[in-house]
């Protein structure tokens, strides 16, 4: 049997602290040059010396790609995807202490002299030395890392399973990274015959609420969905203020509405989604001037479990539609009270009407032209290139203002349920029996309440409510799409189980270093094993620790 490389506590640690090392936020050019390092890293393994055709790497868009490390069975079918993400946030909140943002062992040490400074919790933790500091450590490259691992171990004892490790870009924004990847798995299962059993993640346990420190596992992922809206007045000089309508007039009222709606809300198994909110709102003027705005956009930030694309649609609609009664009727009394004809009521219609009138006002080559400049901007993401096209649209077609213009923005992430599965209800209960051996606890979630890439898998929409989000979604099929039909091809059951650790996003982002190095491993290899066709056992006996000693 080979040596391990990352089969103790100690050497799963160094792996951490160097995937940390290799700076990696979203659209820099650390994601980019990221998967050729992990690539190479890889390619140390024993495995993948004698097999580099199953190490690759995928493009995935604006020169970040994708890494495919294929552990392959020669007799069996069932497969396990691990998926993880390598992409972080960015990291100005550290302040001063910036440059060791990626290096937690650094940085962990260096809190020590700045404690009094962190909030409460955070600075017992620190004190406790139960916790490592930095950037990714937590979200997600420990799950990364102990996919390695596990990856490594079973090609060096033949376990009876296929192994895809999948690690991916640009989670933390578009989850372009995912979306490319899901033609590459429906390739992979074809090319080799492989049976899909379960899509397995390993991002870390979140917290509920302040001060919670139970440990969770999680049976799927809260979909999120963004309807935005072009607000479009009249303009005027703001010294005859009468003449026009602000486009910030009308977008208050959505935007009242919208807040905290309890028409969004959905619930299952117990669970409950987070109220809507606001994401942005602003108005469209380039530069100060005395003319007063008509134009302005917002976006707004809406949790799903069971509705489709389709369903949302209605509903914003339907809230659009009372927030333009209101604004008419708020406005009728102000041109009552000024003796003002006024500029005409406000009305609501989706992206795809305005599309359809454009384009039989102009042409489509028109249009086309029209979305083309937009979509060409590279100084814009994909969210103002979508409020940006409504709104030229709009420019040329004035005589349909006051409006508001209905759209989605990217990013979309469908939710995904597999609780009722035999294999998850299964696997929940081996993790719940694991965790209880090593003197944890851990709890099951449904929803996993931060978002990740198990999105695009499972797809099982029968309605086809997806159509809504491509026939308004302005930037669908060019710089945004979602391979909604064979993301329906990848139908095996989702887990999420990872390690613990609190406060992603955020300066004080740490990992707990038993859950880490010591638990979770062996969580993760009992779960593995267990999806394999035989129920095998560490050392061919009861469960094991790992050895090594942590400093």
């Amino acid at each position: 049997m080979g040596q391990l490389l990352w089969g103790t506590p100690d050497t799963l640690r160094a792996l951490l602290c160097e995937l940390v090392s290799w700076e990696s936020r979203t659209l820099t050019a650390g994601e980019r040059i990221f998967p050729y390092k992990v690539q190479e890293k890889l390619r140390e393994l024993e495995y993948f010396k004698r097999n580099p055709e199953y190490l690759s790497l995928h493009e995935a868009d604006l020169g970040r790609n994708f890494v495919n490390a294929f552990y392959k069975h020669p007799d069996v079918k069932e497969t396990v995807v691990l998926i993880s993400h390598f992409d972080t946030v960015h990291t100005e909140e550290y302040g001063d202490l910036e440059t060791l943002a990626f290096k937690p062992e650094e940085l962990t040490k260096k809190l020590h002299d700045r404690k009094d400074d962190l909030p409460e919790e955070a600075r017992i933790d620190l004190e406790s030395g139960k916790y490592l500091f930095g950037r990714g450590t937590m979200d997600m490259k420990m799950g990364l890392a102990l996919h390695m691992a596990i990856i490594e171990k079973a090609s060096i004892e033949q376990w009876p399973i296929n192994l895809l490790l999948l690690t991916v870009p640009d989670e933390e924004v578009n989850s372009a990274g995912m979306r490319a990847a899901v033609k590459e798995l429906v390739t992979l299962r074809d090319k080799y015959d492989l049976s899909y059993k379960m899509f397995f993640n390993s991002e870390p346990s979140f917290s509920q609420k302040p001060g919670d420190n139970r440990h969770y596992i999680y049976s799927g992922t809260l979909g999120k969905i963004m309807p935005a809206a072009l607000f479009y007045g009249k303009e005027t000089h703001v010294g005859e203020p009468l003449k026009g309508i602000t486009a910030n007039y009308i977008a208050s009222f959505l935007t009242q509405l919208m807040e905290w709606n309890t028409l969004f809300l959905e619930s299952d198994l117990g669970e409950v989604t987070p109220l809507p909110v606001s994401l942005q709102q602003k108005d469209l003027k380039l530069q100060y001037s005395t003319q007063t705005p008509y134009r302005a956009a917002a976006l707004y930030n809406v949790f799903i479990m069971k509705r489709t694309a389709a369903e949302i649609m209605d509903l914003f609609e339907q809230v659009a539609s009372e927030a333009a009664m209101k604004c008419n009727e708020s406005y009728k009394e102000l041109c009552l009270r000024e003796q003002i004809e006024g500029v005409g009521e406000v009305q609501v219609l989706r992206y795809e009407k305005l599309l359809s009138y454009a384009e039989g006002k102009f042409g489509g080559s028109f249009v086309a032209q029209i979305k083309s400049e937009v979509k060409g901007n590279m100084d814009m993401d994909e969210r103002e290139k979508s409020v940006r096209i409504a709104e030229k649209l709009m420019i040329q077609c004035q005589e349909l203002s006051p409006a508001i213009v209905l759209l989605f923005a990217p990013p979309y992430y469908p939710a995904v349920n597999t609780s009722d599965d035999p294999l998850i209800m299964e696997s929940v209960k081996l993790m719940k029996e694991t965790a209880s051996m090593l003197d944890e606890e851990v709890s099951q979630i449904h929803y996993f309440n931060g978002l990740c890439d198990l999105s695009y898998v499972q797809y099982s929409d029968e309605s086809d409510g997806w159509t809504a989000f491509e026939k308004n979604t302005p930037v669908w099929g060019d710089t945004y799409s979602i391979p909604f039909a064979d993301m329906q091809k990848l139908q095996a059951p989702v887990l999420n189980v990872g390690p613990f650790g609190k406060d992603a996003h955020q300066r004080t982002e740490r990992l707990h270093i038993d859950s880490a190095f010591v638990h979770t491993p062996v969580m993760l290899e009992k779960l593995i094993k267990g999806c394999s066709s035989v129920w095998l056992r560490s050392d061919g006996g009861d469960l094991s620790l790992p050895t090594g000693k942590l400093d």
